[in-house]
Order: structure tokens, then sequence, then C-alpha cells
């Protein structure tokens, strides 16, 4: 492998498993499982708002990251909803993350949206179906 194919093989392996980790977050609290809704092993109560509809986009965008489909459009989606779940859940408590427990929220946010931005990677469904895979960075003229 050449060294210029890293980034495009870092940027899928980072979609992989944020995605990955954003589906697992989503189905401890649908479904009850890895310890279920914040450890209580226990799913949430169907249709429960805003926690059980957190969750379905956690898990149905996770699974679009993960397989690279809708890269674009899932990342983005799961970047404002970590948005929300900081601002209207831990930045009332404290501004700064350390302190309000939001550093998942912010964190996954800030993933998500550079997926968003970076796009899938060429190991994706995006780029098997329609040949998108990355950008290409043209120069400033």
């Amino acid at each position: 492998m050449s060294v210029g194919r890293l980034p495009e093989l870092t940027t899928t392996l980072f979609r992989l498993v944020m995605g990955l980790l954003f589906t697992l977050h989503g189905a401890s609290s649908l479904f009850g499982v890895f310890g279920g809704a914040r450890g209580t092993g226990r799913a949430l109560e169907f249709g429960a708002w805003p926690n059980w509809w957190a969750a379905l986009i956690q898990f149905i965008c996770g699974l679009l990251v993960l397989a690279g489909l809708g890269t674009r459009a899932a990342a983005l989606v799961c970047s404002g909803s970590m948005a929300y779940a900081y601002f209207v859940v831990h930045q009332p408590l404290s501004l700064l993350p350390l302190n309000n427990g939001g550093e998942l929220a912010a964190l996954f946010c800030w993933c998500f949206l550079m997926i968003a931005v970076l796009g899938p990677g060429a190991w994706s469904l995006d780029a098997l179906l329609f040949g998108r895979s990355r950008v290409e960075a043209r120069p400033a003229s």
C-alpha cells in the first residue's frame, strides 16, 4: 500500500469505528443490551420523547455511517442529534464538557461533522454504488 492511500484508509477506518460505536450506543437504549439505557439494563419505553427517538437516530444513522450508505447526510443527522443532546441536556448544567458530563456528546458531534465533510472513504457502499468516495482537493486560484 502506498503512503498516498493512507488518508483514504484512515477516513474509512474512522467512519467504521464511529458508525459502530454510535450503532451500539443506540442499540443499548433501544433494546436494553450492553448495559441498557444509561446502564439500567433495560430498554427505553417505546416512543418516549426525546430519548427513544434519539436512540433510534443513533441506531439507524449509525448503521448507515457504518455501511457508508448516504454517509454525509447520515453523519450530519448524527452530528446534529449530538449537538442537541449537548446543548439541551448537558450545557445547562455547566459550560465545560468535563463539568457537565457532555464529553461523549461533544466528541460524537465533532467526529460526525468531520465524517460529513470528508465523506465515506473508498471502502463504502456510496463508493461502490455511486462512485462517490471523496472530495478532490483543488488548488486555490
